[in-house]
């Protein structure tokens, strides 16, 4: 089992941003000191080196703060070793959370008429109609039903992540693995790469760069693109294997879904070429606070601070529903999904208890954010250590079941709870 020294005392590595006084949101500082008690409890597992929470409760960030450190107390490293103390400023690659950062853009460039996702892919790419694809369209890709989930060892060839002629002919020669729509198969980091390759076709742009002039800079985001600057490569903590070391089939299961396999994939995200670059899929990097503001942005129907950006009945159909709580064939779980989001639910949800309504995104098993609009939430957890399978991982799980207990719906209050 690989686990990091934890500290007797939690609060030599906590550091705290600004928070507002949660009795102005309905809330009391109990509320968010049990909230943050159950981060304190998944940061005991050992298993991740880092962890930080961000929760906007009405846009007001009640809890901001971090524990642990950004590098220098992984599993293998020396107790004497230099260590970087994580603050809620500290860049974290968000892996599969990009997506949801993703599905926006397309969502958005479909409303300005840019694209349109119930196109085939083919009508933008005409050579992805290799191989039985021509019929796929945007919104399968979006939904993971677009039938090509795994993708091959090479997409990771860091020397080539940046040549797109070389990236778009392994989307080119993909087969597909069942007829597009039939089935829900989340694809890991294949379908990331396809959409930005269709919005470099209809905008000339790299999808980072369309991302900053649609989104980011019109709302001063200082991180939560594809990647970093060169300059800020060595500002990125650390990511970790950790945990039970994987062994068939976990790990044939989850090298297929990757492409390669768990741990080479967390070695290869603390890599300059790939933090560097762009996988829109699985390479964002974020604070929580900038990614829990982003879905304060999807909560408040596309404006925020002022500044809209997107239209309300854009982001109402980037979350109606496509599949409800369908076994998903590649992860084989029940997962419900929107275009490009996964969804909340009465009982089965990854956003805590009664989250119908909610909607966000799953990073590396161990990385969630998600917006609640019944609660007027808008909440981020990032963690380091990228263990798939360990024993307290019911501690993660309590994590947003505790915000979800302790933030009530915007209804009840007054009413009790």
């Amino acid at each position: 089992m690989r686990r990091i020294r934890v500290p007797r005392d939690l609060d030599s590595v906590t550091t705290v941003g600004p928070e507002a006084d949660p009795v102005d949101v309905g809330l009391t500082t109990a509320d968010v000191e049990r909230i943050w008690e159950s981060a304190r409890s998944l940061y005991r597992s050992g298993v991740h080196p880092a962890l930080t929470l961000c929760v906007r409760r009405e846009g007001a960030v009640v809890l901001d703060r971090a524990i642990g450190h950004a590098r220098g107390n992984g599993p293998k490293d020396r107790p004497d070793q230099e260590k970087v103390l994580a603050t809620p400023d500290t860049p974290v690659c968000i892996f599969s959370a990009t997506k949801g950062i993703t599905a926006t853009l397309i969502h958005l460039l479909d409303e300005r008429n840019v694209l349109h996702v119930g196109d085939r892919v083919a009508d933008y790419l005409p050579e992805f109609a290799r191989n039985g694809k021509d019929g796929i369209t945007i919104s399968q890709v979006l939904s993971h039903r677009a039938g090509i989930p795994n993708p091959p060892k090479t997409a990771f060839d860091l020397d080539r992540i940046d040549d797109w002629e070389f990236q778009r002919e392994l989307m080119y020669e993909a087969k597909p693995i069942h007829r597009p729509g039939k089935r829900q198969a989340y694809h890991a980091v294949s379908g990331g790469n396809l959409l930005a390759e269709v919005v470099r076709e209809v905008t000339g742009r790299s999808i980072r760069e369309v991302l900053a002039e649609e989104i980011l800079d019109p709302l001063g985001f200082r991180w939560t693109s594809y990647g970093v600057a060169a300059d800020d490569v060595d500002k990125v903590a650390l990511s970790y294997p950790t945990g039970p070391p994987l062994v068939p089939p976990m790990s044939t299961f989850l090298t297929r879904a990757l492409g390669v396999h768990p741990d080479e994939a967390t070695r290869i995200s603390n890599d300059p070429r790939f933090l560097r670059g762009v996988m829109p899929a699985a390479n964002g990097v974020s604070t929580a606070n900038e990614l829990s503001r982003f879905y304060e942005l999807l909560r408040n129907g596309g404006e925020l601070d002022g500044v809209r950006v997107m239209d309300p009945r854009t982001l109402r159909r980037a979350t109606a529903e496509q599949s409800h709580l369908e076994v998903d064939y590649t992860l084989g779980l029940p997962i419900g999904f929107s275009m490009g989001f996964m969804l909340g639910g009465r009982r089965a949800s990854l956003f805590g208890p009664d989250t119908v309504g909610a909607f966000g995104h799953l990073g590396w098993v161990n990385i969630l954010s998600w917006t609640d609009p019944a609660r007027a939430l808008s909440a981020a957890m990032i963690t380091t250590g990228k263990a798939a399978l360990y024993p307290e991982m019911g501690r993660f799980l309590q994590v947003p079941m505790r915000i979800g207990r302790e933030v009530p719906k915007v209804r009840d209050i007054g009413a009790g709870r």
